[in-house]
């Protein structure tokens, strides 16, 4: 009655299966399952696709919500939980992914040049970033979301409410810390494996500062 379409999936198995069939816009998906831990399929999910998560988790599993958070989930939804909260964190997990998805139209005089950082391009009418030799970089939506507002204050410190506030608005708490998994997992996509960050900078006390040298063109 909430204008939704719902397919169930009891298993981590089933999950996948439904993903498969490229219909699905949003997974709610709950860390206890019978045949898969949970956060093992979130990470499944996120390797093949960027369709929004919301994590179901315990009261107390602090843990998990942050694992889940760091392996791309986009936001999580404790036990014991009101369905109306639940129908609003979907829906707002929801406007965002459109709003994100809603590139404007690439037409000569109105398409946005890509960006170019490190070895990166960074193409923002198709929400999308690819190393120069073509290979595409999956982001969910907040990473894609995050780079971006790294890109456009490069080598500027940037504090973790100022992020949230680009990121989120309003919809955010002071006591939320996801922005640290956030910036995590980013760094784990564009950082060089098993080097100290030089892209994405921690500021002591502050923040973090994006030091890559940005340049907008074709």
């Amino acid at each position: 009655g909430e204008g939704f379409r719902v397919t169930e999936a009891a298993r981590g198995g089933e999950v996948m299966r439904a993903l498969s069939s490229g219909d699905i816009d949003l997974v709610t998906l709950d860390l206890t399952l019978p045949d898969i831990d949970g956060l093992a399929v979130a990470r499944q999910i996120r390797e093949r696709s960027a369709v929004p998560i919301i994590m179901v988790t315990g009261k107390g599993d602090m843990i998990d919500r942050v694992v889940g958070l760091e392996v791309g989930a986009d936001d999580y939804i404790a036990k014991p939980f009101h369905l109306r909260e639940v129908l609003a964190r979907v829906r707002a997990v929801l406007r965002r992914a459109r709003e994100d998805r809603a590139s404007p139209p690439v037409t000569p005089c109105g398409s946005t040049p890509p960006i170019r950082f490190d070895r990166w391009i960074l193409d923002r009418d198709r929400r999308e970033l690819r190393e120069t030799d073509g290979t595409t970089c999956p982001l969910t939506t907040a990473e894609f979301d995050l780079l971006e507002i790294f890109i456009t204050h490069a080598n500027r410190v940037l504090t973790r409410n100022q992020i949230m506030d680009l990121l989120k608005g309003n919809e955010w708490s002071p006591l939320d810390r996801s922005i640290d998994n956030l910036v995590a997992r980013l760094r784990r996509k564009i950082e060089v494996a098993d080097m100290a960050p030089t892209l994405i900078k921690t500021v002591r006390g502050l923040g973090y500062t994006f030091t890559a040298r940005v340049d907008a063109g074709p």
